[in-house]
């Protein structure tokens, strides 16, 4: 395997590493395969030999489309490569010995003469042929120089690798032979590719196609190598024959100079700027018209590659050929397509189109097909035989116009739009004839350049609406739009121009972003970026510009110069190879940098070699066989010197140089080495020490401007460095591109009332201009605003966006790539205006008298009166004969400004027409239509003629004004009114109304009522003593509405009291006029009244207004849609206006409050008056008892003059200061002036209450009262006295007192929230008193006192007992043993809180059967032994001394039975109880008793009856006998006796008493006990 160039061989990661994965394992497949099928390459030269032939013949053709096609075909025929050459991939540079070794690498002799002659019908030799090869190299290399390529698809990766290694070629036959002299490898493939990629994979395998095809001549990898050892004589025979080769090819140059250019030609058309890129349809197809049974043909072209697939659509659907066989014909070849379609049918009619795709897009183009059927009854056989000409206008097809009118409704006006923004233009089409089946062709320009879809431009067509969206506006998108909407043959246009103007800067004052970025001369390592200037430059110089780069697929920029460049073209260098890049533009001045600029497009960084080769190869595999041979490495050839180098750009930043690489080279790849030197000195520098330069480009920096350089290139390879390149003339480092000189001559003219029509002529000596920048300014002024932001071509601009009526001046400044010209002369100045033009023919000629010798016309005004008032009309006439009108004849010489006229000396009975014309300063227009036909005769009619000019004014929602002229002809007895008439537009004739009852004596009526959104017409009727006569014509329809915008007249009263009508318009054009009328009478010369206009505004101004002013005033402005409005003045409202004028006259200052005094928080004085506003030449003067103060120590004066406030502060007042005071107001001419006198009581008062506030404000420097003590009762009825206090500290103590004696508190108050509190819980009348709280603390105290007595604690027991009466609760019933008791519980009671009690309305008298009383809480009624008698409703009344507060409750009905029976029952409970048998008393519950000791026991029972009583002893039953004696005497004395108790008396012994009403048991138990010393006594017995 060969070794690497030494400058590649640490750079092999570059192309590895941007390597698609899938590309790269292609390439590993595609290298192995391509080792197994290395073979002779033979067949390689022969086709170049053959293609050489055959392109020389297509040359003397002409390139012509039939020797192209001879050209290529005879290429395929031989399977040969001579596309290879004729797309410029032999971009080989070999040695001159090629010529004599051509045929060993062809086929034999004999078949390589015959094939050649077939192909070129020449007799050139094969040497020629073998020149021609090595002379199309350099005639490649010279081509690209001029080309500008330029990569779009990311896809293409390439290495940095050489493209040649050292190889030799030999033939088949002669394989160990030994070989004097190398020939270039040749890669062959066919010329005939199919189609496109239709997948990924395979887009990417023919990328991997070349870059494996060129990493294996780089690096010798897989190609078959044979080492032949050479001999001296081998060596010498070598020498001697490449001496002969150059002698024959030096004699050879010159015959084949011609052939050169013509090839250069060639291959400039074939190699277009982008290596990969999307179709474009060269040739569309146009649309046709036919006749039925005809044949029709769509051609068309289509370039792109690769090479594009083509597909025909009918109505966008797929053409099958198969399914209509012999219908259509489809063919394709040499990049030309058609569509025949045979025997064409109606239903042929359609829109057809062709559809290119390839890997970068798809566009279509469309063209349309009417075919045409004829109605009439001529043969169709010999209109398909054309033996018939007939007009295209006399027959229309099947249904269908042959012709199409197309309009535009709804239309885009002049747009402006800002950077960023989204701006949409749009028209609705409409087409007439409508046919659905046969859709238009809709396309946009800009600039009269075709727009193509794209992520910044989007188009739609709804069927009736085309529309065009630019997604993110730029500057780049500004210019002239056009929709162009075809039908077949027919197509209007429509045009709009964009203003896009620069996004906010981010900084201010920084300028606008640069625009229209483009590459060119893209290299391996280098491109050439330009772009051009903004039209902002933000108010100061634009000191240069900064560039960015950004590698396709990722998103971080990078700066490629350090120092911005004035020159708006730079050289960037330092690219990698095979990567591709997209630029941007930011423009820098002394405020910061602007916004940059939109991104060019992407660029791959490729050799151009490279960039032809992939466009000619980029997708067919490399199928050729190759076999080598070697030659030692250390027989390399050392590269000769680079020819043609020269200095292409020199500006003040750097010096581009160009070259060519040498003939002398070797089979590897070459790089330089670049060399400079001050001229006239031979001290040579390299430039580019490190690493040289791939490309035969490179750019010089670092140079000093003003100096003169010269530059040399010397060529390197592994071999070594070649001898150095004829060094340049000498070059001083300056820009060779001057800036322009200004533009003159600057004529404005007249276009719209928004636009103007800038015209100049070019600067002198004007290189490579880029276009112009035009600003305009307002005159006086002074600030200029651009009126385009992308250069403009041309000498001639329309500016739009202008403001009507102002005064504009412009100037120009031309643009090329070093720079902005000087601004041009300022143009003189001119009102923006619309240009004038003639006026419509006026309409509806009527005759408004007739007589026996003349005739008196009216018409109305034209619709369009050109943009000036019209100066008159022009009558012609002409008489009708029988029906047949004859020659039209002048009727007045001189133009009439009326619309009546009468025409003389006509005939008697004749009828005529007529015809009017309208003329303005622009000239006569054209004239109307002929009227109707009137004869001339004398009207003897009684009644008035019609009245004539009748129009609408001041249209409104609801109202309107008619206004009409009087008839010409009044009739037999002069007129005495007018009726005016009106109905719907819609309406039929019968819904005619009169709008009023009785004749009108004036010639006009605002008429009201009418309903907003209808249309309305009118027409007036004059009467005499004879009748109604004729009505008017009718007027147009007008439509009861407000336009948005209306106006109306405003009456004004100035500061001198001058009282105007002003009336103001902003729809006028320039020739628009205000006409003023009194009474709609236009006002001529008034002494009384004084007019006038400037610009949209005019006003009308009385005098001396009075009674003789009194009347409608009425203005209209002209040339408008009927701008006009009305002020009526009667005498009421000239009342209002003069008082209003006095006012006005002799003004005063209005004041919102009169002098006024209060006295401020430390005792101060303020004297204060408010103006409603003052100016701010306002000023004040303070007078005290007719003598002016002045600001000092003791007055504080102020005057606000935005809030109108006047002041005056005096620090105490003193007995001296008893008087009046007085402030005067002076503002402008208005005056005013407010007293206030301070004597007597009123500055008593005023002393004592400012002392009161100093003595306060001192204070509250201390702990004080806010609020003074006071009290309140709270919800539970308790009385709490409370107070604020402020200025409190930790230290702050409170003291309450009682009538003098302090009130111990059981806790301290911690003052946080600023209230202190005592309470008094029920509240009565011992609690009355004088209650104080007391404050104290280091800086002072304060005291607060509040009396409860008299009325005071009347009050306030009021208070407690209101509210003690709404916390009673409802009212109760209770029955009880003794009767009903009604009750209600209250928080609790107090004697001052008087009870009432009513039943049933009437206050109840209290008796010992009806009682009330207060338990606690409880307030009741006690009805004892309730009777029926005392049902009924009872009201319990509570008065607290202000309000009677009632509870009610209902005791009747089942509330008093239930009430009753529970009494009746507790009564009877009551008796039982008071008469049942009981125990009242005298028996213990426990007796201890001595045994031995006598017991006896009493007590007294009752019971009516009288009770039973027994005895129980230990629950049973016990009768008196010896030992106890049982008693009951009396009925109620009961006694138990024991004599002698012993311990079996021990017990418990229960008496019982009962009689009827019940049984009482009473227990005591007896406990007998023995002494101690008797029983141990009695023990000792027992033992």
């Amino acid at each position: 395997m060969m070794s690497l160039p030494f400058y590649q061989r640490h750079h092999e990661h570059y192309d590895r590493a941007y390597r698609h994965k899938a590309l790269s394992s292609t390439v590993s497949q595609y290298q192995k395969e391509t080792k197994s099928k290395s073979a002779l390459y033979a067949q390689g030269s022969a086709a170049y030999s053959r293609g050489s032939a055959a392109y020389r013949h297509s040359s003397a053709a002409g390139f012509s489309l039939d020797s192209s096609a001879a050209y290529s075909y005879g290429s395929s025929a031989y399977d040969l490569e001579s596309a290879a050459y004729s797309q410029g991939s032999a971009a080989y540079d070999r040695s001159a010995a090629q010529s004599k070794r051509s045929a060993a690498y062809s086929l034999d002799s004999e078949s390589l003469s015959t094939s050649s002659a077939a192909y070129s019908h020449a007799s050139e030799s094969i040497n020629k042929l073998a020149a021609a090869y090595r002379l199309g190299s350099e005639a490649y290399s010279f081509g690209l120089k001029n080309s500008n390529l330029m990569i779009e698809d990311q896809s293409y990766k390439m290495s940095p690798k050489a493209k040649r290694a050292k190889q030799s070629l030999i033939s088949e036959d002669k394989e160990n032979e030994a070989l004097d002299y190398s020939v270039p490898i040749f890669t062959g493939r066919q010329v005939n590719i199919s189609g496109i990629t239709d997948t990924e994979e395979e887009r990417i395998k023919e990328s991997a196609a070349y870059v494996a095809k060129r990493n294996l001549f780089a690096t010798g990898e897989g190609v078959s190598v044979s080492k032949v050892a050479k001999t001296t004589s081998e060596e010498e025979h070598h020498e001697k024959k490449s001496r002969k080769v150059a002698i024959r090819e030096s004699a050879e140059r010159v015959a084949m100079k011609k052939t050169l250019e013509e090839t250069q030609a060639f291959h400039r058309k074939l190699n277009q700027d982008n290596l990969l890129h999307a179709p474009e349809f060269i040739i569309e197809p146009r649309s046709h018209t036919i006749w039925e049974k005809e044949n029709v043909r769509f051609n068309c072209s289509v370039a792109g590659w690769p090479e594009p697939h083509v597909t025909w659509y009918k109505n966008n659907v797929p053409i099958d050929v198969q399914a209509h066989p012999g219908k259509y014909i489809i063919q394709s070849r040499y990049g030309l397509h058609s569509l025949e379609i045979t025997e064409c049918e109606f239903d042929d009619t359609a829109q057809y189109h062709a559809s290119a795709m390839n890997v970068k897009g798809e566009v279509s183009v469309y063209a349309s097909l009417v075919v045409k059927r004829y109605k009439g009854e001529i043969d169709a056989s010999l209109l398909h035989a054309r033996n018939l000409s007939l007009s295209p206008f006399a027959v229309t097809p099947h249904g269908y116009a042959s012709r199409f009118e197309i309009s535009f409704v709804d239309k885009f006006d002049v747009a402006f739009g800002r950077e960023g923004e989204t701006m949409s233009l749009g028209c609705t089409v409409v087409i007439n004839p409508d046919i659905k089946r046969f859709k238009p062709d809709i396309e946009w320009y800009r600039n009269g350049v075709p727009i193509t879809p794209s992520k910044w431009v989007q188009m739609q067509w709804s069927g009736e609406r085309a529309s065009l969206t630019l997604t993110h506006a730029n500057k780049e998108d500004e210019g002239l739009y056009t929709l162009r909407v075809a039908m077949g043959e027919y197509y209007e246009e429509y045009s709009g121009y964009v203003f896009v103007r620069d996004a906010d800067a981010e900084i201010p004052g920084a300028p606008g972003a640069p625009l229209d970025v483009q590459c060119l001369d893209a290299n391996k390592d280098y491109v050439i970026v330009s772009w051009k200037q903004p039209a902002v430059d933000g108010g100061n110089p634009i000191l240069g510009y900064f560039i960015d780069r950004c590698e396709v697929g990722t998103s971080h920029w990078t700066q490629c110069n350090e120092n911005p460049v004035k020159f708006a073209r730079f050289p960037v260098t330092g690219l990698i190879e095979g990567r591709s890049y997209i630029f941007r533009v930011r423009a820098v001045n002394k405020a910061g940098v602007s916004l940059p600029s939109r991104v060019s497009e992407p660029v791959a960084a490729l050799d151009p070699a490279d960039r032809a080769r992939l466009k000619s190869h980029p997708s067919a595999p490399w199928t050729g066989q190759i076999i080598v041979t070697e030659e030692e490495p250390a027989e390399g050839v050392v590269p000769g010197p680079p020819t043609d180098l020269q200095v292409i750009e020199a500006t003040k930043n750097y010096v581009v140089l160009s070259w060519k690489p040498p003939g002398q080279r070797g089979h590897e790849g070459i790089m330089y080495f670049v060399e400079k030197c001050v001229a006239g000195t031979e001290d040579w520098q390299r430039v580019n020490t490190e690493i040289p330069v791939k490309s035969p480009r490179f750019a010089v920096f670092d140079l000093s401007e003003g100096k003169s350089y010269c530059f040399r290139v010397r060529c390197c390879n592994s071999a070594g460095i070649g001898e150095p390149s004829e060094a340049t003339e000498a070059t001083v480092v300056d820009d060779k591109l001057d800036i322009p000189k200004a533009p003159g001559q600057i004529m404005p003219t007249r276009n719209t009332d928004t636009s103007v029509v800038v015209t100049w002529t070019e600067p002198p000596d004007a290189k490579e201009l880029v276009g112009y920048y035009i600003e305009s300014s307002v005159e006086g002024s002074g600030r200029w605003e651009p009126c385009n932001n992308n250069p403009v071509k041309g000498t001639r601009f329309v500016c739009h966006g202008l403001s009507t009526g102002e005064k504009y001046i412009f100037r120009v400044r031309a643009v090329n790539a070093a720079g902005l010209s000087e601004f041009s002369q300022e143009s003189e100045p001119i009102e923006v205006k619309a240009a004038i033009a003639a006026p419509s023919p006026p309409y509806d000629i009527v005759v408004l008298e007739s007589v026996r010798d003349s005739m008196v016309l009216g018409w109305k005004q034209p619709e369009a009166i050109g943009g000036t008032e019209i100066t008159g009309y022009y009558v012609n006439y002409r008489e009708v004969v029988d029906g047949v009108p004859g020659k039209w004849k002048e009727a007045n010489i001189k133009a009439v400004s009326e619309r009546a006229y009468r025409i003389q000396n006509l005939k008697e009975n004749m009828v005529y027409q007529f015809q009017v014309a309208a003329a303005n300063l622009a000239g006569v227009g054209a004239p109307s239509k002929p009227s109707k036909s009137f004869k001339c005769e004398e009207w003897t009619i009684a009644v008035p003629g019609p009245p004539h000019d009748v129009k609408c004014t001041e249209v409104r929602k609801d109202s309107l004004v008619l206004l009409w002229k009087e008839p010409v002809y009044s009739g037999r007895s002069p007129i005495v009114g007018y009726y005016v008439d009106m109905k719907e537009t819609e309406a039929k004739e019968e819904r005619w109304r009169s709008v009023n009852e009785k004749p009108l004596q004036k010639k006009y009526l605002k008429i009201g009522g009418l309903t907003q959104g209808v249309s309305y017409v009118f027409r007036v009727r004059a009467t005499n003593q004879a009748g109604v006569g004729k009505p008017s014509d009718v007027t147009d329809a007008v439509m009861a509405e407000t336009r948005p915008g209306t106006k109306e007249v405003v009456v004004d009263v100035d500061d001198n009291g001058v009282i105007s009508l002003n009336f103001e318009c902003d729809q006028m054009s320039p020739d628009s006029k205000f006409i003023w009328s009194k009474n709609y009478e236009p006002i001529e010369d008034d002494p009384r009244l004084n007019i006038d206009t400037k610009g949209g505004k005019s006003k009308l101004s009385f005098k001396n207004l009075g009674e003789d002013d009194l009347g409608i005033y009425s203005c209209i402005v002209t040339d408008t849609d009927g701008v006009s409005s009305s002020y009526t003045i009667d005498e009421e409202e000239m009342k209002r206006l003069l008082a209003l004028s006095h006012e006005r006259q002799f003004p005063t200052v209005p004041l919102i409050s009169e002098l006024a005094v209060e006295i401020l928080e430390k005792g101060e004085v303020r004297f204060w008056l408010q103006a409603e506003k003052l100016s701010g030449n306002a000023k004040a003067n303070f007078v005290f008892n007719d003598k002016e103060i002045f600001n000092g120590e003791k007055y504080k004066m102020k005057v606000d003059k935005n809030t109108g406030l006047v002041e005056m502060i005096m620090d105490k007042l003193e007995e001296k200061d008893e008087g009046t005071y007085t402030f005067q107001l002076q503002d402008g001419k208005a005056t005013n002036q407010s007293s206030l006198v301070l004597i007597g009581d009123v500055f008593k008062k005023l002393q004592d209450e400012a002392d009161f506030q100093r003595k306060e404000w001192q204070r509250k420097q201390g702990p004080h009262f806010v609020d003074k003590l006071g009290w309140e009762v709270t919800d539970e009825c308790n009385v709490m006295l409370k107070c604020k206090v402020a200025n409190i500290k930790k230290e702050t103590h409170i003291v309450w007192y009682k009538d003098d004696r302090e009130i111990m508190v059981d806790e301290e108050h911690d003052f946080k929230d600023g209230v202190c509190t005592l309470l008094i819980s029920e509240f009565s009348k011992k609690d009355a008193g004088t209650y104080e709280v007391i404050l104290k603390d280091d800086r002072g105290k304060d005291s607060s006192e509040l009396k409860l007595k008299d009325t005071a604690f009347a009050d306030l027991m009021n208070e407690v007992c209101r509210r003690i009466a709404l916390s009673a609760t409802d009212l109760k019933i209770q029955s009880t043993a003794e009767g009903i008791r009604l009750y209600s519980y209250v928080t609790y009671y107090v004697e001052d809180l008087r009870v009432g009690w009513v039943h049933n309305d009437t206050q109840i008298k209290f008796t010992d059967r009806m009682r009330t009383g207060v338990t606690g809480e409880q307030i009741w009624l006690q009805i004892n032994e309730p009777t029926p008698q005392d049902k009924g409703r009872y009201t319990m009344e509570l008065f607290d001394g202000n309000t009677t507060h009632k509870k009610t409750v209902d005791l009747s009905g089942q509330a008093f039975d239930e009430a009753f029976a529970e009494f009746e029952r507790l009564k009877q409970a009551a008796i039982a109880e008071k008469n049942r048998a009981r125990v009242l008393g005298g028996l213990p519950d426990v007796v201890t008793i001595q045994e031995g000791k006598a017991l006896n026991l009493s007590c007294t029972v009752w019971g009516d009856p009288t009770p039973e009583v027994s005895w129980l002893k230990n629950e049973k039953s016990f009768v008196s006998d010896a030992n106890c004696i049982l008693k009951f005497e009396s009925g109620k004395n009961v006694s138990f006796s024991i004599s002698t108790v012993s311990t079996q008396d021990s017990g418990k012994y229960s008496i019982v008493v009962k009689n009827k009403y019940g049984t009482e048991t009473s227990d005591v138990t007896v406990s007998v006990y023995i002494p101690e010393e008797e029983r141990e006594s009695e023990q000792e017995k027992k033992q």
